[in-house]
């Protein structure tokens, strides 16, 4: 009788082993999407521009699984390879879970030779990051 017993515990315990392992959801892992806006005005890809101009960087990001939403979109600058220092950052929540677009303008500073490098990242639920960068040399 304790055979038995023991052998039902144990058979039951498998069991609820076995519900739990396959119950659990296989997370894809896919980044999320993220991408410049081109044409018009905007500056999507390294360039050499005149030192103190205006210009527009433009995003288009997306979820790539259903509950994978977006959290937080990042924009990070770095002078001549230097420590990037954020200059934007926000939180996403509603609507721009599944979709954000954002233009930066920013005007440009008045270092000849100078390198900044824009970095612009989105971050999904699971903490997975996707990212798109650009330099400007400004003359």
């Amino acid at each position: 009788m304790v055979k038995f017993k023991s052998l039902v515990i144990i058979l039951f315990l498998g069991a609820i082993a076995l519900a739990t392992i396959t119950s659990c959801e296989k997370d894809e892992g896919k980044l999320p999407d993220i991408s410049f806006k081109t044409g018009g005005s905007y500056v999507s890809a390294d360039t050499t521009l005149p030192i103190g101009s205006t210009v527009t960087m433009g995003i288009d990001a997306a979820k790539t699984e259903d509950k994978d939403v977006l959290k937080r979109f990042n924009i990070s600058k770095s002078i001549n390879g230097g420590t990037a220092e954020s200059v934007f950052d926000k939180d996403l929540s509603g609507s721009e879970g599944d979709n954000y677009s954002y233009d930066f303008t920013t005007t440009l500073d008045s270092v000849a030779n100078q390198v900044n490098r824009y970095t612009f990242t989105v971050t999904n639920r699971d903490g997975l990051t996707n990212q798109v960068s650009l330099s400007i040399t400004l003359q």
